[in-house]
């Protein structure tokens, strides 16, 4: 490797440390100064030397850099997790039902244990949380879980739909709240039964 190719090698292995996902192109070009095109020709030259690999797990899922082990591990387990991507999720069946699953995406496995046992990705449809910087196509890494606290960023199922907002609180009644200039909240009364959190929003994860 050249020296510059060390650079960003160990940059994608800290960034994979600290966000449990590989960075985009230009996240990589932002940190040293170059063009997505040069940025991109270093992932190449890295995978050619066997440094990393692109693995295609769905179509659909673009954060597919998994790095190689490096030298010396004696061929130990990789410190890679498969996480599932859930699609739209059915209302009634359990999250982890087969007709939700889309596939799954490889991430930090010491990232993911730090977020807890329950990590799944979700499919963000819609540009409801367009300022809180999370897209139409994005995947939200969601921590299981059936509560949250004001001023968190959930994924919910609300009227057989699940939707990625931010949690609140009016006296009794839950309000979730877009990221969105013109959008409205969402209202949800005590008691209402087709309505459920998910979980907790940890880290976006977005294609090249």
């Amino acid at each position: 490797m050249t020296a510059r190719q060390r650079e960003v090698l160990t940059f994608i292995r800290g960034f994979m440390e600290r966000h449990g996902a590989p960075p985009t192109v230009r996240e990589i070009g932002e940190r040293f100064g170059f063009t997505a095109r040069a940025a991109f020709d270093h992932l190449r030259a890295l995978e050619r030397k066997g440094m990393l690999h692109r693995r295609v797990t769905d179509k659909r899922v673009s954060r597919t850099l998994v790095l190689t082990p490096r030298p010396g591990t004696g061929g130990r387990k990789s410190n890679v997790r498969e996480v599932p991507v859930l699609g739209r999720i059915a209302a009634g069946s359990p999250i982890y039902a087969d007709q939700n699953l889309e596939g799954t995406i490889p991430l930090s496995a010491d990232w993911v244990e730090r977020k807890g046992p329950d990590v799944f990705a979700l499919r963000v449809r819609g540009e409801s949380m367009i300022d809180a910087h999370i897209m139409d196509g994005d995947l939200v890494l969601v921590r299981a879980q059936s509560g949250a606290q004001s001023g968190d960023i959930v994924a919910a199922l609300v009227d057989d739909e699940a939707t990625v907002k931010r949690f609140g609180r009016d006296g009794e009644r839950i309000v979730l709240r877009p990221e969105h200039p013109t959008m409205k909240p969402i209202v949800v009364e005590p008691g209402r039964a087709d309505f459920r959190i998910l979980g907790k929003v940890m880290g976006v994860v977005r294609g090249f």
